[in-house]
């Protein structure tokens, strides 16, 4: 048996199923583990022609080579998890504000407690992705990284902590973006009943103010789930171009 031939192939691997492993468009936690190898062999089955891989001596510097390509995977693959996070986010929040926390799922996606929102919304930017054929960007992107990112050494740059903070800013302002209109909303109703319970002290608040803000709250989230594929839309670029800055920092 040939070992440099496995070696080159174990190489190969890395970055792929990283990749698979985190990233939500090819299944992530939720496929089967024989889905995510088989999807990982064949990315690297197809890179075998075109990627060279050079001879490493030793197994520590093996070592340091797969660990600098599962960064790189790992990178790549939070571009499009930070997307889902950041839908996740918008969910939460406004979860809490229609009061609606309590009432959690546990997703498959993440093996995590989310909200009914929180999924709808992480489903829909999932799905707005798909759409746009943001996962044949991914896909385009792995393959690029192999020429800007060859397969050795590497160092880490000192840009690793900025691109970190600018992948997490995406997350946040997206998530903030679609819950932005619930809180207004909220606000508004807020200063409303309080009003209310000022002009007319004997109206019992918590009785009539509950279902006020419940019923409101969800016109409200009717109104923005349309409007989530065109929000979703303009911040995936924001989130792959984050990914690929985080990914350049393991040079």
């Amino acid at each position: 048996m040939d070992l440099d031939a496995l070696v080159r192939i174990g190489l190969l691997l890395a970055r792929p199923s990283m990749l698979v492993m985190t990233a939500p468009t090819f299944g992530g936690h939720s496929a089967p583990p024989h889905v995510r190898v088989g999807l990982s062999a064949l990315l690297a089955i197809l890179a075998l022609p075109l990627v060279p891989v050079p001879v490493v001596p030793g197994l520590a510097a093996l070592g340091v080579v797969v660990m600098r390509e599962l960064a790189i995977g790992l990178a790549l693959g939070l571009s499009v998890r930070a997307i889902l996070a950041g839908a996740e986010l918008g969910g939460h929040i406004t979860s809490g504000q229609l009061m609606l926390s309590y009432g959690s799922l546990i997703d498959p996606q993440g093996g995590a407690r989310n909200t009914l929102l929180a999924t709808l919304y992480g489903n829909l930017a999932l799905l707005t992705f798909f759409v746009i054929n943001g996962h044949h960007i991914l896909l385009r992107g792995l393959a690029a990284s192999y020429q800007a990112l060859p397969i050795g050494m590497g160092a880490i740059d000192g840009s690793l902590a900025t691109s970190v903070m600018r992948l997490l800013g995406v997350v946040f302002v997206f998530g903030l973006r679609l819950a932005a209109p619930i809180i207004v909303v909220m606000l508004v109703v807020e200063l409303a009943t309080g009003l209310v319970s000022k002009a007319a002290p004997a109206l019992n608040l918590m009785v009539v103010g509950t279902p006020v803000r419940l019923i409101v709250g969800l016109l409200t989230v009717a109104a923005i789930v349309p409007q989530i594929p065109g929000v979703t839309a303009r911040f995936v670029t924001a989130a792959l171009e984050a990914g690929r800055a985080l990914a350049q920092a393991f040079r």
